[in-house]
């Protein structure tokens, strides 16, 4: 595995570098195919804040903590990591195990946003259900990926009730 680590208005110190290689290599037991793991440190004012993103698979796993003192912010951070990763690979088991599709997500109405932040990233072609999985995972109000059986560009978000929207494109 792959672990880079990235200071912001902070310097890395020897034994934080090594405190933080430690804590993160420890997912490589449990996770055999962690590609990389991208892990964040930034200091502002009296928030300490760690963050990772670890590559598996082409999915992505992420967490963020902040505290007073950077040790417990990666230790925070460890400890969120390890809840995803074991419900991670649950979600993978479970999905292995049992191959019914899930009931068809409703479609929503797509409205045209402020564009404040522009991020790319690579997309893998994957299920809804995969989507889903990512995204619970991630936290995030949205996902955007490649739909395996159709090959179009699909976007899955979290609705106010607390169920999933999917956006398809209308050839």
């Amino acid at each position: 595995m792959n672990i880079i680590i990235t200071c912001r208005h902070m310097d890395l110190t020897k034994n934080l570098k090594e405190y933080a290689e430690e804590k993160i290599g420890r997912f490589k037991k449990y996770l055999g195919n962690v590609s990389e793991a991208n892990v964040t440190l930034s200091v502002e004012k009296y928030r300490h804040t760690a963050e990772v993103l670890l590559k598996v698979n082409g999915s992505f796993i992420q967490a963020v903590s902040t505290t007073e003192e950077m040790y417990s912010s990666i230790d925070e951070v460890v400890e969120k990591l390890a809840r995803q990763v074991k419900k991670f690979k649950d979600k993978t088991v479970s999905q292995r195990k049992s191959k019914s599709k899930a009931a068809s997500l409703p479609e929503a109405v797509d409205t045209l946003p402020t564009i404040i932040k522009n991020k790319s990233y690579n997309i893998k072609p994957m299920s809804v259900e995969e989507a889903a999985m990512q995204m619970d995972l991630s936290d995030k109000a949205f996902f955007v990926f490649t739909n395996a059986s159709s090959g179009n560009i699909n976007v899955l978000y979290k609705r106010n009730d607390g169920n999933f929207g999917l956006i398809e494109p209308i050839k």
